[in-house]
C-alpha cells in the first residue's frame, strides 16, 4: 500500500547444524569448506583428552584438556553432551560453546562423532539438523584411515570397528550423504543446510 514502509527483519536463529560420519569418511573436509562459503555459521569447538596432533592448535581443532578437568565438567554439568569414545579418551560439547555461538547471532556448526550428533538430536529436536557422512564402502573407508597415518595398528583396529558400529546408525539421522565425489557430497550437504536454515522474517510497517 502506498505509503507504508516496510522493513525486512532477519531473526537468527538459535539452531544446530551437526555433520557427523565415522572416522574417515571426510567431514572434516565438508566442515571447513562449509565454514569458508557460509558465513553465518559458527564453528563448535569441542573439548577432548586426546593428544594433540602436529599442527593443531588449542582453541581451534579443539579445546584440549586433561581426563581429570574433563571429569570435573562433568561432574559440574557443564556439557551438552559427551562420551569416552576410547578408554581414558573423552569428547565432549561444552553447554557455553553453544551459547557463544548463539550470542554471535550465528548458528552452531559441529563436527562430532556418531554418537555425540545422536545426543545433540535427542536434546535439542528439531532445532537441530544432522546429517550422516557415509563412505563409498568400508574399503575406501579403511584405505582412507590408513593413508592418513595418524593411527597405529592397534588404534587403526580401534577405529576401524568403531566405523562398521556407526554404519549402523546412518538411519538414525534426518540425512544422509554418501562421500564418493567431494564436490558433489557438499553441495548436498550444503543444500540440506540451507533448505533447514531459511530464515525466520517480519516484516514492519
Amino acid at each position: 500500500m502506498a505509503g507504508h514502509r516496510f522493513t525486512r527483519v532477519v531473526i537468527p536463529p538459535r539452531k544446530l547444524v551437526v555433520i557427523t560420519a565415522p572416522s574417515g569418511a571426510g567431514k572434516t573436509s565438508i566442515v571447513k569448506k562449509l565454514l569458508e562459503q557460509i558465513p553465518y555459521l559458527g564453528f563448535s569447538v569441542s573439548c577432548t583428552t586426546r593428544p594433540r596432533r602436529e599442527g593443531e592448535q588449542h582453541g581451534r581443532e579443539y579445546y584440549f584438556i586433561s581426563v581429570d578437568e574433563f571429569k570435573r565438567k562433568i561432574a559440574a554439568g557443564e556439557f551438552a553432551e559427551y562420551e569416552e569414545v576410547y578408554p581414558g579418551m573423552f569428547y565432549g560439547t561444552l553447554k557455553s560453546e553453544i551459547e557463544r555461538i548463539w550470542n554471535n547471532r550465528k548458528v552452531a556448526l559441529f563436527d562430532i562423532d556418531v554418537k555425540g550428533a545422536h545426543n545433540l538430536k535427542k536434546m535439542y529436536g528439531d532445532d537441530c539438523l544432522t546429517i550422516f557422512i557415509s563412505p563409498p564402502s568400508r574399503e575406501s573407508l579403511e584405505n582412507r584411515l590408513r593413508n592418513r597415518h595418524t593411527e597405529n595398528a592397534k588404534t587403526l583396529k580401534q577405529r576401524l570397528q568403531r566405523a562398521i558400529e556407526e554404519l549402523a546408525m546412518a538411519p538414525q539421522f534426518d540425512k544422509q550423504v554418501v562421500n564418493a565425489d567431494f564436490d558433489t557430497a557438499f553441495m548436498r550437504v550444503k543444500n540440506h543446510i540451507t533448505n533447514f536454515l531459511k530464515p525466520a522474517e517480519t516484516h514492519i510497517h
